[in-house]
Formats: structure tokens, sequence, C-alpha cells
């Protein structure tokens, strides 16, 4: 069963912001209530008036909840990280509010009202991802998975879905071994149908089956399929399946047939105008914010190491054509004086003091908002690199090519789920995630990672 962005773990974080939105909505007109008490009259006018302030409060609480990485559906958090987490959302939520209410004065809903409403709001959404928390430990409510296949492509599912967070939405009851070929998962793990898959499956109260042979030619046992589908049984490829739990596309698993039938990739004209106005929207709004930082960093860098301020690098960007970055120069004026091509490492000796600072916080990449605003790159998609390191990849990787059928981004999925590369090897890692974003790329996507961008820069990972 093919399963695009909008599948149901992200239908599932849908659903949960408009619960939390309309939980938070509640607490301030609870909030009012609590103010209020005393005069219902006044009460009363303000639940008349304030349909719109109150919502105002629960999306700019939420939005600060994303922006922290609350609605993120394939990362996990421990109990103090979310606390705090949550406590950031609330706080940099109110914050924005205060300035709202500075500059919309119409919009005030009133210090009492806004305190009581944060306080309330904040307790009822702790509360409700705790419950949450508990009910995704309950096998009542996870899908009950059985794997066709027990060789080395079915035991990627034990390799890297092993740990208990990475299968809290499915739990897995078993492998059937298919005649003729290899068992390479724990004996205690493989099944014998015995009866039959569809009986077996039916027995087990399975929901889907994934198909993990390693040779299927010959192999799929079609009949015993089309039974399973009969019986309202889902069938689902491993691929599929790693690109929904994990939200990576498998480069060892991945064929070429099933990256052409497996959906995605749209580049359809009203997703192109729209992630083009997005862009525009995007950079021209962080320009209008960023451009006073732009100009201390540019006397920082111009302080301590002169001239040039900016660096112009060539990358490769959308079908192979190349193009020039543009960046705040973090390294000497002779950190490839001999015209080598390097990566850049960790504490590396060419950067400045003031390189290192502005690396670290991202705000060496500022000046590429000129590139997005030129149309040489979009605000979120796979990061370009240097035609030298993409003739070595394109040859020792596996489709990385196909991350260039769409414009290079300022962020992009890979930023936000794997840190900083600087190796062939964790060029392949990344590309799983970029090929990710490639084929399930969408507005709502796209600002997902916007907000979880902010997280990235203010707990500064992934920089270098």
């Amino acid at each position: 069963m093919k399963r695009h962005i909008s599948s149901l773990k992200n239908r599932a974080a849908l659903w949960l912001w408009l619960l939390e939105l309309l939980l938070l909505m509640l607490a301030v007109a609870a909030a009012a209530w609590l103010r209020f008490m005393q005069d219902s009259d006044s009460y009363l006018f303000f639940v008349g008036t304030a349909p719109i302030r109150i919502l105002v409060v629960a999306v700019f609480i939420t939005t600060a909840m994303a922006a922290f990485g609350l609605y993120q559906v394939h990362v996990r958090h421990n109990r103090m990280d979310f606390f705090l987490r949550l406590l950031l959302s609330f706080a940099f939520g109110g914050i924005g509010l205060l300035v709202l209410y500075y500059l919309v004065p119409s919009a005030y809903i009133g210090r009492g009202v806004l305190a009581l409403a944060l306080m309330l709001g904040w307790v009822v959404v702790f509360l409700l991802r705790l419950a949450m928390q508990h009910l995704g430990h309950s096998e009542k409510f996870r899908r009950r998975v059985l794997v066709l296949g027990a060789g080395q492509n079915a035991d990627l599912i034990n390799s890297r879905l092993r740990r208990r967070s990475d299968r809290r939405s499915f739990s897995l009851m078993g492998f059937v071994a298919v005649p003729g070929q290899p068992v390479l998962v724990p004996n205690a793990l493989s099944l014998e149908p015995g009866v039959g898959l569809a009986d077996l499956a039916q027995r087990l109260q399975v929901h889907e089956i994934v198909v993990a042979l390693d040779e299927r030619r010959g192999g799929l046992p079609m009949e015993a399929m089309l039974e399973c589908i009969q019986r309202g049984i889902d069938m689902t490829d491993l691929s599929t399946f790693f690109e929904r739990e994990a939200g990576v596309v498998s480069l060892s698993i991945a064929d070429p047939s099933w990256l052409v039938f497996s959906g995605g990739f749209d580049h359809s004209m009203p997703r192109r105008l729209s992630k083009r106005l997005f862009d525009l929207v995007a950079a021209s709004a962080l320009l209008l914010v960023a451009w006073p930082a732009m100009v201390v960093v540019a006397a920082c860098v111009w302080w301590e190491s002169g001239l040039p301020i900016l660096y112009r690098q060539t990358r490769v960007g959308e079908d192979g054509r190349s193009f020039e970055l543009v960046k705040f120069r973090s390294m000497r004026n002779d950190a490839e004086k001999d015209g080598v091509a390097r990566w850049a490492a960790a504490d590396d000796d060419r950067s400045t003091r003031v390189g290192r600072f502005i690396r670290m916080t991202r705000l060496d990449e500022l000046p590429q908002l000129f590139n997005v605003l030129r149309g040489e790159m979009s605000f979120v998609g796979p990061r370009p690199e240097r035609p030298q390191f993409v003739d070595v990849l394109s040859q020792d990787i596996r489709y990385y090519s196909v991350r260039h059928c769409m414009k290079p981004g300022l962020t992009g999925w890979a930023q936000l789920r794997y840190p900083y590369g600087a190796s062939v090897r964790d060029a392949e890692e990344k590309l799983k995630f970029d090929l990710f974003y490639v084929k399930n790329h969408g507005l709502l996507f796209d600002l997902m990672i916007l907000l979880q961008t902010v997280e990235v820069v203010l707990f500064r990972r992934g920089a270098r």
C-alpha cells in the first residue's frame, strides 16, 4: 500500500495539531472565565467579541511548537527534552503574541487572560502528550505487521528499525519464510504458514503484510497475496514501508521500478508555482528581519580578515546546471590556495574566529537568500554540492543524480534528520533523506521543514 507524505503518521500529526489548536482555544476561553468569573457581563462581552483573538493565541503557540520540533513524525523526544521544548514553545509563543499586541492593539486579550491561558494551555498540552505516549505503548493502537520473507532484506527491519521508538506505530508479528530463499532472521521470529499465508495473517489479526523477499522472480506467492488483499489485509513493498516508517528512501533495496511506480516527484505547474511563491515570501520575510544581523556580520568579517566579505563558490543546481552560491566568508583567504576542493572538517583550522561563530549559528548562509530570490535555489530542498564532489559521489552512490531533479535548498529534510556530512559515507546517508524529500515534497512539508529549521539553529545541530 503506497503512502505519500499524507501517510498515516502525517495525518496523525495534522489531527494532533487540530486537537491542540482546539484545546488551546478552550484554554483561552477558560482563562477569560476565570478572570471575569465575578463579572458575567464582561465575560460574555469577551467571548462574543474575541473568537479571532482566541484563535490567534492558539495559532501562535502551535506554530512555536512546530518550530521546536513537537510535530515531527519521525523523531521521538525523551521526557525532559519534551518538557523543555514545550516550555520554550509557550515562552516564545507568548513573546510573539506580545509583539503582535504592540503592533496590532486590537488583537490584545489582556495580561491576566494571556497569563492564565498560557499556564492552562501548557498543562493541557502536556497532559495530552503524556496520555498519547501511554496509548502509543499499547498494542491496541499499533498496526500489526507480518513480513513476507526472512532473508537479508527482511532482516533490515530488525537491524534498522530495532529500537522501540522506531516501532511505535506498528507491532512486528513475525517473518514468513519463502521456500528456496535463505532464512537470516532469528528463529524465534520465523513463522511457518502451515494453513496458508492468508489464514495465518487472519489468525494473527494482521493489518498489513510487508513484502521483503530477496528474490522476487518466481518467488512471489501471488495467489496467497491476492487472497490476503480480498480479506482486507494491506500489502506493502519493503521500500514503501521504510519510506513511511523511517522517512527515508533506502538505497540498498529501492530499485528503479519502485522509484518510477511508487508515486511522488510532483513537478506539476501548480506545485512549481506554489513552491516559487513560497520561496519568494519566505526569503523576502527573512531578509527583512535579518538584514541588521547581515550588516553586523559583514563588519565583523571585514574587521578580522579584510576583504572580500562574501565568498562565491560554484555549486551544482537543478538539472545539473552550475551556479554561484554566495556566503559570508568564514575561512582564511588562502583556505584552498592549491585549488583542491576539500570537505569542511570539525574544528577546521582554516576557519577564522568570526567564521567559526557564523558557521555554528548559520549566519554565514544568509546571503544565499539572494540565490533564492534569483531563482537559482529554493528555500527548501537538497543542499547543493560542489562539482568536484558531485562527480565523485555520482560514481560511488546509487541514485545520487536524482537529487538534481529540483532546485537545491537553503535548508532541507536531510539537514533536519542527519548531522553535517563530510565524507562519501555521510553523503550516502543524507541522500536517503534527500530522495524522500524529492519524492514527497509539498507546500505543507516545506512549511514544516522551515519551522523545524528554527530548532536546528537554536540548538546548533548539524553546523560545522
